[in-house]
C-alpha cells in the first residue's frame, strides 16, 4: 500500500513538472509570436527600473507623481542630449585622424608586403576586386532596401512604444500591477505581486550595476587611450560603457575594436598596451568591482551567460542579446524564491516536530 502511494506521488510530481515545462514552452512560443510588442515591453520595464527609484525618491519628499516623473524624464533627456552634443565633435575629429592614419597604415603594410616579396601590383588587383565585389552587391543592397525600411519602421515604432510605456511605468507602475493582479484568482494575487517585485528589483539592480561597472571600465580605458594618443578615445570609452550591457561578449568586442584602432593609428606596441589595459580593467571588474555591485543580481556562471546571449541573439537579434542576461537573472531569482517558499513549510514542520518531541 505504501509502495503504491509513493508511486502515485512520484507520478503526480512528474506529471506536474511536465505540465510546468509544457506551459512554459507555450508561454515562450506565445511571447515569440508577439515579439514585436513583447520586446518593447521588456525594454520599457528595464528603463523604468532605472527611472522609478529617483521618481519615488521625489514622491517620498512630497512631490506629486506627475511632476516627479516629469523631472526625472526631463533630466534623462537633457543628459542624453548633452552627451550626444559632446560626443559628436570629438567623434568627427577622431574619424578624420583615423582616416589619415589608415592611409599611412595601408602604405606601411604595402611596404612590408613588398619586402616579403609580394608584388605591389597585387595590392592594386585586390583593391579592384574589392570594388568589383561591392559593385556586384549593390543590386542586392537595393533589392533589400524595402525590407530595411520596414525593419527600420518597426524599430522606430518599438522604440516609441518602449519610451511611452517606460514613462507610464514610472508614473503609475504599482497601480497597473494591482489592476493586472486583480484579474487573477485571489489565491494567486499575492504570489504574483511578490514575483513581479522580485523581477523588478533584480532587473533594477542589474541595470544600475551594469551602468556603474561600465562607467568605471569606460573611464579607465578612456584615460589609457588618451594617454596613448589613440584616436576616438572618448567614443571608444563610450562604446566600452555600452558593451558592459552585453556581459563578457561586449567587453571583448569593445576591447578588440580599441586594439584595432590603436594598431592602425600607433602601431603594434600601442595595440598591445591597449590589450594589456583592457585585460587589467576586466580583471579588476570581475574580481573586485562587479561582485560588490551586482550581488545576486547577476549570480550566473559565465557559460550560462554566454548561452543565454547566444539564444537571445538567435531569437531576437541585437535586442535579444542585450535582454538575455537580465531576463535570465530574473528567471533564476524567481526559481530561487520558489525554492525558498517550498523550504519554509518543511522547516516549520521540522521545528514543530522538535518541540513536540521535547
Amino acid at each position: 500500500m505504501d509502495v503504491e502511494a509513493g508511486l502515485r506521488r512520484r507520478t503526480l510530481k512528474a506529471g506536474h513538472r511536465l505540465l510546468v515545462v509544457v506551459l512554459a514552452t507555450l508561454a515562450v512560443w506565445a511571447v515569440w509570436q508577439v515579439r514585436t510588442v513583447a520586446i518593447p515591453v521588456l525594454v520599457a520595464v528595464f528603463i523604468a527600473s532605472a527611472t522609478v527609484p529617483p521618481a519615488h525618491w521625489l514622491m517620498r519628499r512630497g512631490m506629486h507623481p506627475a511632476p516627479a516623473t516629469t523631472v526625472v524624464w526631463l533630466g534623462l533627456v537633457a543628459a542624453a542630449a548633452l552627451l550626444v552634443t559632446l560626443l559628436i565633435p570629438v567623434t568627427v575629429a577622431g574619424i578624420d585622424d583615423l582616416t589619415f592614419n589608415l592611409d599611412r597604415f595601408v602604405a606601411r603594410l604595402q611596404g612590408t608586403a613588398v619586402r616579403f616579396g609580394v608584388d605591389e601590383a597585387r595590392f592594386t588587383d585586390l583593391g579592384d576586386q574589392a570594388r568589383q565585389w561591392l559593385s556586384e552587391q549593390s543590386g542586392r543592397i537595393a533589392g533589400g532596401a524595402l525590407t530595411g525600411v520596414i525593419a527600420t519602421g518597426e524599430i522606430l515604432i518599438g522604440a516609441v512604444l518602449a519610451l511611452v510605456l517606460a514613462i507610464y511605468f514610472t508614473h503609475g507602475g504599482p497601480n497597473l500591477l494591482v489592476w493586472l493582479t486583480e484579474l487573477l484568482p485571489e489565491s494567486s494575487r499575492e504570489e504574483t505581486r511578490t514575483g513581479a517585485s522580485i523581477v523588478f528589483h533584480v532587473v533594477g539592480r542589474y541595470m544600475r550595476g551594469v551602468a556603474l561597472v561600465g562607467f568605471v571600465d569606460g573611464f579607465f580605458i578612456g584615460i589609457g587611450l588618451l594617454l596613448l594618443g589613440v584616436p576616438l578615445a572618448i567614443p571608444l570609452a563610450m562604446l566600452t560603457w555600452i558593451g558592459a550591457f552585453l556581459p563578457i561578449v561586449g567587453a571583448f568586442l569593445a576591447g578588440l575594436l580599441a586594439a584595432v584602432v590603436a594598431f592602425i593609428a600607433k602601431g603594434w606596441i600601442a595595440a598591445l598596451a591597449v590589450v594589456a589595459l583592457t585585460i587589467a580593467v576586466q580583471q579588476i571588474e570581475g574580481h573586485v568591482l562587479a561582485p560588490q555591485i551586482y550581488g545576486r543580481a547577476l549570480d550566473l556562471p559565465g557559460p550560462v551567460i554566454l548561452i543565454a546571449i547566444a539564444l537571445g541573439s538567435t531569437l531576437a537579434g541585437i535586442a535579444g542579446a542585450f535582454l538575455a542576461a537580465p531576463v535570465t537573472s530574473a528567471v533564476v531569482a524567481l526559481l530561487h524564491h520558489r525554492a525558498e517558499v517550498r523550504e519554509r513549510p518543511a522547516q516549520k514542520n521540522l521545528g514543530t516536530s522538535g518541540i513536540e518531541s521535547g
